[in-house]
């Protein structure tokens, strides 16, 4: 073949299609041609008998691999203060201004929305919260015992509320402390539903949803893993009860003054001119009052007196006579008088729902879907301000103050420092889900970081307990003590949960577990709804039907999942870390089904689904539409990496004679 000849089929259109040469010169390594253009030959070396496929390995500039965890750069995208005269000094200070007071504006909002979140709840949910706690066989099961407290507190979405339940059930003689402790350890993990709920409200974009669900759920997994070790030890040992028992037995404790409730001051003006509910009548339910039943939650009269009178009763003989009160007979029937106090009232409620005809669960979904709706748009708000307002140096001066350690040797002091912080934040706000709740967004934002988050979660948890003592203190004598004693067995439960999994970072597995489940749902947004269904409702009613049945069925059928769960999680860290002790099929689960070990099939229906309701106009459908497509184009953008990087056999020089070049095989 001819130099012509080989040029000309060298510049092929099939040949053009190729990877584009490196430019000559570009590599020390490689010598340039010598395109001299004399020779009508080809020179061969002996390095050079065939002529090596140049790589384009070289030619496609790797995109460095981004921590998915790794809080964003929030830049300044508007000129420099610097730079601006005096009216846009000026228009940026006032813009400043009113973004700050949006922002408080839309979080009073979302506060209040989560009060009348839980009105609502307490509405739809409120009398079956009562009736669950009736059966005092269930309640002696401390398995069953967790999971009602457990749905109890998702129902009135308030651990407080379900923790008085249980104060007014022990005081009436109808609970024993020792059954209301794993009451109060599910209680604990109800109330970790709220903020949970907040962060599926972050879906639309990836990262920011997978930074939220993560921040969220880390208090979960603390408290179910928590649970898991306590339970059992208390059931055993009944540590909390035995160590609460002295100290109350120890010290003379007197009533005192309840604990002082700021956030109400600030959100009553508002949410009692919407809904204003009775929570006595729950908890009349619950210790078997059968007027109770019949009564509405929503309350009527804001304002009552109760007077004692002096009235004349008949009793059946002298001996029944009131002491110290005159007693006669007249027609043969005894009189004597006694005080009867009556309850007067004075003065109606101002809310909205006073005067309504509707029952208490029609006005409880009015109330979930119109609070939903403003929790959601309160949300989506807020981020959007936080995203405006936290820019060049004020995000810089926010991450640093957050996230940053103190310097070495006291590193370590940070995290107990904002245990402290979420500790006292929660005291003020009177509300553990309020407080999380609002760090969420802060938290997928990237303002705050997943491993400053969970302390202050801890600390959030320590700070509803403090609130929760204080209020047993204030109760009347006869609670007294049995209220602080349940208050002080979730403190120290959750003291006891902190140095489990908090003090050596090697236990701090909840951030581990929160992360995985965070890249999970990042990649099927859809399977959030799934795990906040599951743990919350499912499992929790799953185990109660089993309870009911019988500690036996609760045994046979709860024993085999718990072993099947417990290989299952042993072969995943085997797989991972030393798969080379496993028999052969089990190094991975491809043996199984598909849908057994992979969510793909499962996303595909869901997806397929989902494109049938958007087909129909149901908007919350784009979301996921958009998720399916950004997974589409990042597997579209794989492929095409992935032919660049194909050795290129050969290549063309327009315009250039061809000579022999040595290359380096890769």
């Amino acid at each position: 073949m001819c130099c012509n000849e080989l040029y000309l089929s060298m510049c092929s259109p099939v040949f053009q299609t190729m990877a584009p040469r490196p430019e000559l010169g570009s590599d020390p390594a490689v010598p340039p041609p010598d395109l001299d253009g004399k020779d009508s030959k080809i020179t061969e070396s002996k390095d050079t008998l065939v002529l090596p496929a140049y790589s384009t390995v070289a030619l496609v500039d790797p995109e460095p691999e981004v921590d998915p965890w790794q809080l964003p750069e929030l830049q300044e995208s508007g000129p420099k203060w610097s730079e601006l005269d005096t009216k846009g000094k000026i228009f940026q200070v006032v813009t400043s201004v009113a973004r700050f007071c949006l922002l408080l504006g839309f979080l009073y909002m979302f506060v209040c929305s989560l009060d009348v979140l839980s009105s609502a709840f307490q509405l739809v949910g409120g009398k079956a919260a009562g009736d669950i706690f009736q059966d005092n066989v269930v309640l002696s099961n401390p398995v069953a015992g967790l999971v009602i407290g457990v749905l109890v507190t998702v129902l009135v979405q308030s651990s407080s509320t379900s923790s008085s339940i249980v104060v007014s059930m022990v005081s009436s003689g109808l609970l024993e402390v020792q059954s209301a402790v794993p009451i109060i350890m599910g209680a604990n993990i109800g109330t970790s539903v709220t903020n949970t709920i907040v962060a599926v409200m972050q879906a639309g974009d990836r990262n920011e949803f997978r930074r939220a669900f993560a921040g969220a759920t880390v208090h979960d997994f603390f408290n179910w893993l928590s649970v898991l070790v306590l339970l059992p030890l208390e059931v055993a040992t009944g540590v909390l009860y035995k160590l609460t028992k002295l100290l109350i037995d120890s010290f003379n404790i007197q009533t005192g003054q309840d604990a002082p409730d700021l956030l109400k001051v600030i959100t009553e003006p508002l949410t009692k001119n919407i809904i204003e509910l009775d929570s006595s009548v729950i908890s009349d339910i619950a210790i078997g009052d059968p007027s109770a039943r019949n009564k509405s939650l929503i309350k009527t009269w804001c304002k009552k007196q109760k007077i004692t009178n002096l009235v004349n009763i008949t009793v059946p003989s002298e001996a029944n006579c009131t002491i110290g009160a005159p007693c006669w007979e007249i027609n043969n029937e005894t009189w004597t008088q006694q005080n009867v106090t009556e309850t007067v009232n004075i003065a109606k409620c101002t809310h909205l729902f006073v005067s309504t005809d509707l029952p208490d669960l029609a006005v409880g979904l009015i109330l979930l879907a119109l609070s939903l709706l403003v929790l959601c748009t309160c949300l989506i708000l807020i981020v959007k301000l936080l995203n405006s307002m936290l820019k060049g140096q004020v995000a810089v001066a926010i991450k640093k103050v957050l996230n940053t350690d103190f310097p070495f040797p006291f590193a370590w002091v940070t995290g107990y420092l904002a245990i402290l912080v979420g500790a006292g934040m929660t005291f003020i706000v009177q509300s553990s889900s309020v407080f999380t709740s609002a760090i969420t967004p802060l938290v997928g934002i990237g303002v705050i970081s997943i491993e400053r988050a969970y302390p202050l979660t801890l600390g959030s948890n320590i700070g509803t307990t403090t609130t929760a003592i204080l209020a047993a203190m204030a109760s009347p004598g006869e609670k007294l003590a049995n209220s602080l004693q349940i208050s002080l067995c979730h403190f120290f439960f959750n003291i006891f949960g902190i140095l489990l999994w908090y003090p050596i970072p090697i236990t701090r597995v909840p951030i581990r577990l929160a992360k995985a489940l965070g890249d999970r749902t990042a990649k099927y947004r859809w399977f959030a709804i799934v795990y906040l269904i599951l743990c919350f409702f499912v499992m929790p009613l799953l185990v109660l039907g089993l309870s009911i049945a019988g500690w036996q069925v609760l045994v046979g059928v709860g024993v085999p999942i718990v072993a099947l769960l417990i290989f299952v999680l042993v072969v995943n860290i085997m797989q991972t870390r030393c798969p080379h002790f496993l028999v052969p099929m089990l190094r991975s689960w491809d043996f199984l089904p598909k849908p057994l070990h992979s969510l793909k099939p499962w996303d595909r229906v869901v997806t397929s689904v989902m494109g049938f309701c958007g087909a129909h106009c149901c908007c919350c459908c784009k979301c996921c539409k958009k998720g399916k497509a950004d997974g589409e184009n990042d597997e579209g953008l794989e492929k095409k990496k992935g032919l660049e990087m194909y050795d290129n056999p050969a290549l063309c020089v327009e315009d250039e004679k061809i000579q022999t070049i040595s290359g380096t095989h890769l």
